[in-house]
């Protein structure tokens, strides 16, 4: 995580830089592709990962939400925020490793009193347990893209084994930066109890949550 750690505000400037015209015409003249104003230019496709190459993860464009039954009526929703995030893959470009960790005090459930519940000690004792972290030592593709992650979830000091199952995924090239970013969307259903999440499960709250995750990371390469 140490080169992670280097990288993983560059690519926060990175992207800031894409919404921004006047970031990206201050770009570092030692970064290619970061001076001036970009084209006005459509996205290109860019295959898959690239074998070998080191991905950083974009905290703007990678989320987790999840979804818990109410009920039986309604869906309670919320989100968190990444902040640090790797991807490596390896040299065949068919596997590779994932290290990502999630910012729990940065939940968002649209209602502040219930983001306050959320990061109580009833549920996810933020206090306590500020980040999540999920790793994986496996990614399995289908082709050049990517078709699940068995990996680690570590939450409430637990770890256990999920699988993240893609729903889309796709590479291409960013014309204002001059990086390949990769990514897509990915799911898994998971029962909170097994982690300590126990809370509400006598009187309506679900056990089952869906989590939904998005995730876009860059190359750092200037070309894949």
């Amino acid at each position: 995580m140490k080169r992670s750690a280097l990288l993983f505000p560059l690519a926060v400037w990175l992207f800031a830089a894409v919404c921004s015209p006047l970031a990206l015409a201050q770009a570092p003249a030692q970064i290619p592709g970061l001076t001036g104003y970009a084209p006005a230019v459509a996205a290109a496709p860019a295959g898959g990962p690239v074998r070998g190459a080191s991905y950083v993860v974009d905290p703007t464009h990678t989320f987790v939400n999840y979804e818990m039954g109410h009920y039986g009526t309604t869906t309670n929703r919320g989100r968190f925020s990444t902040k640090d995030g790797s991807v490596k893959i390896d040299t065949a470009g068919q596997g590779g490793r994932i290290d990502i960790v999630m910012d729990m005090s940065s939940i968002n459930t649209g209602v502040d009193l219930l983001n306050r519940h959320v990061q109580s000690k009833d549920f996810f004792n933020v206090a306590d347990f500020p980040t999540a972290r999920f790793t994986a030592d496996r990614i399995d593709f289908n082709g050049d893209k990517v078709a699940d992650v068995p990996g680690m979830l570590t939450l409430m000091g637990k770890t256990l084994p999920i699988v993240l199952k893609a729903n889309r995924f796709n590479c291409y090239m960013n014309p204002l930066i001059n990086r390949q970013v990769c990514g897509g969307d990915f799911e898994t259903t998971i029962e909170r109890s097994q982690w300590g999440l126990t809370w509400g499960l006598a009187f309506g709250f679900e056990d089952k949550v869906r989590l939904l995750v998005q995730v876009e990371a860059i190359n750092l390469a200037a070309t894949p």
